[in-house]
């Protein structure tokens, strides 16, 4: 699993670190941590055991434009092909709180979304998106997505976050069809 955002403290509550919230939620629940390791500067993973899987969580710390280059060395390394991920990340063209999830496509116009599907060769990427809506008039897209969410909406957000660490386990334990059924409706 790939969870898109950006490293560093001043991220961390920026809408265009959901990928990165949601898969510090499974890491939690599943008493995983998350180390620099072989990848360097380029990423972190957490290893978590799914019904006696090992799963493997990837953060990549490349900066969200050139999360590819994370990417890339964990497939080489791994043997991972393009349709065994599952790439979690926030998504401006859904309502805020909505959940979508699809078993491929293009990348919508979200650069680090891009970068990954460029790396890795196609379009059939997994994918969880979570909404985060448009910004309103008179804020530029990148102000929006990199803007800390207010407090007042911590608690809608960190829903959000968890109802999509839910999906995912869906998606683990039952497969993607399934997941779009119980999750895609709303």
């Amino acid at each position: 699993m790939v969870g898109l955002g950006n490293p560093g403290a001043s991220y961390e509550r920026t809408r265009h670190n959901a990928g990165f919230g949601v898969l510090g939620i499974l890491a939690d629940r599943y008493g995983a941590r998350f180390r620099r390791s072989w990848l360097g500067a380029r990423g972190e993973t957490a290893q978590v055991q799914w019904r006696g899987v090992a799963v493997t969580l990837l953060r990549p710390l490349t900066f969200m434009n050139l999360s590819g280059e994370a990417v890339r060395p964990f497939l080489r390394r791994d043997g991972f092909t393009a349709s065994e991920l599952l790439l979690v990340y926030d998504d401006m063209d859904l309502p805020a709180g909505r959940l979508r999830l699809r078993a491929g496509g293009g990348s919508g116009g979200h650069r680090g979304v891009a970068s990954v599907l460029a790396t890795v060769g196609s379009e059939d990427v997994a994918r969880v998106r979570l909404g985060i809506g448009r910004p309103g008039d008179g804020l530029d897209a990148a102000e929006y997505v990199l803007s800390a969410i207010p407090g007042s909406a911590w608690a809608a957000w960190d829903k959000c976050l968890a109802a999509a660490a839910d999906a995912v386990e869906v998606v683990c334990a039952d497969g993607l069809e399934a997941a779009m059924a119980r999750f895609n409706g709303g």
